[in-house]
């Protein structure tokens, strides 16, 4: 099929399809934690820093892996990539639902990490084949929000699964185990398809595999400003919501556990239905650099209002939604446009690597602080260093987009701050 071809064919919503339900179960499964947070304590006395590690832990492999996992999508195609990614998806999902020892639980999450690094960018590099270049971005915002689903129904699952949870912590990661193992039959359909009727891979640029170290000291500051902000945000946003929140607003505001995952869902509600509309504002009129600014600074404030205002926790979920749902919509393209396209899958996976550095120290830390507070349902003042934490860290991440809007607004900037974006932008300087 040719790349004329492709932007026509029907096959191609196929495509996204299975894409989506194989993102949507990776990203359920990702979260699996947090709403059971409160039961792993009571019921099987893990400490903060345990529950944390459960989260934190996924991010290891990525740390590692991240540029390779770029690698190896050149090397063997997206489809294969994520077929491998979903197959041990699956089986960190099992170990982790198993559960017991300690240790097992976090061995499966270890696993699961593996997945959890490969498969989004795989399926993001697989749908980029199917779709021509003047329909990528609907194709890739509707991605994005149904992996926003995915992180929605863990967060409802409380309520809509209710007799699981009610039943301990262990029926709740069956059921993610078992959304993982419909995510592995999504890629091997995605695979089947991709192997049958895909462009062929002689029609995408040749990649030489070769990563040099020391090119990347030779990206310039736009580049460094805009991946602190990438490390910064998911450091503070998904450590606290895939975590924290919903058993913060279990000890700290009084809600049951279904409330807690109906406020915190809708973060990722507010995703789905407005990171298409930001996307959309963004490239008809410009400004990328003052729509990060806004977005960003809107995280500080989210945590002002939850540590010390009375206000209702609906009120820093609407803050954080409009918060991930512009912010996202906006920084990946924004990377795109600083880096040259040759140097592209470098700087991704750089970006990939220190974010998920910063998610594994993010949680660990923000656990640590808890316990050494005696954070819990006894003692919900416990929370506030691990809230000042988050609070902290969040106006390190504005600080980064502040400099960003700087140079962007100057004469060494890259387009992101003109009033509507050429087509063809000027490469970046890296």
């Amino acid at each position: 099929m040719s790349g004329d071809d492709r932007a026509t064919s029907p096959l191609r919503w196929g495509v996204l399809g299975l894409a989506a339900v194989a993102i949507f179960s990776s990203y359920y499964e990702s979260d699996a934690i947090g709403p059971i947070a409160d039961l792993l304590g009571r019921q099987r006395g893990f400490t903060q820093s345990q529950i944390g590690d459960l989260t934190a832990v996924i991010s290891l492999p990525n740390i590692l892996l991240a540029v390779l996992n770029g690698l190896l999508i050149d090397r063997y195609g997206p489809a294969r990539v994520t077929l491998w990614a979903a197959a041990i998806g699956f089986v960190g999902a099992v170990l982790t639902a198993i559960g017991t020892p300690y240790e097992l639980m976090w061995t499966g999450r270890l696993v699961f990490g593996v997945s959890e690094g490969a498969i989004f960018i795989s399926l993001v590099a697989g749908v980029a084949r199917w779709f021509s270049r003047s329909g990528i971005a609907l194709a890739t915002a509707l991605f994005l929000c149904l992996a926003r689903v995915g992180s929605f129904s863990l967060d409802t699952s409380p309520s809509w699964a209710r007799p699981l949870y009610d039943a301990g912590w262990q029926p709740p990661l069956w059921l993610g185990a078992a959304l993982t193992g419909a995510g592995l039959v999504a890629a091997v359909l995605f695979r089947l398809l991709d192997s049958a009727h895909a462009p062929a891979m002689s029609t995408r640029p040749a990649e030489s595999g070769h990563l040099s170290w020391r090119g990347i000291w030779t990206f310039d500051l736009s580049y460094w400003y805009i991946l602190g902000l990438h490390v910064l945000y998911a450091a503070v946003f998904f450590p606290f919501r895939q975590t924290y929140a919903i058993e913060y607003l279990q000890h700290v505001k009084g809600l049951t556990l279904q409330q807690a995952g109906n406020v915190n869902s809708g973060v990722f509600a507010a995703a789905v239905f407005a990171t298409p509309l930001f996307g959309l504002l963004a490239d008809r009129f410009g400004h990328r650099a003052m729509m990060l600014t806004v977005g960003t600074l809107l995280l500080p404030i989210t945590f002002i209002v939850l540590g010390l205002t009375n206000l209702t926790p609906w009120a820093s979920t609407v803050l954080m939604g409009v918060s991930f749902a512009l912010v996202p919509a906006i920084i990946w393209p924004a990377t795109t446009l600083i880096v040259e396209p040759r140097r592209l899958g470098t700087a991704l996976g750089v970006i990939t690597l220190l974010q998920n550095v910063g998610l594994w120290g993010s949680n660990r830390i923000a656990g640590w602080l808890a316990d050494k507070a005696g954070a819990g349902a006894a003692h919900p003042e416990g929370y506030a260093t691990m809230i000042w934490f988050f609070g902290l860290l969040s106006l390190a991440a504005l600080t980064s987009v502040l400099l960003l809007w700087q140079r962007e607004s100057g004469p060494h900037g890259h387009g992101l701050e003109v009033a509507r974006v050429s087509p063809t932008p000027r490469a970046g300087t890296a």
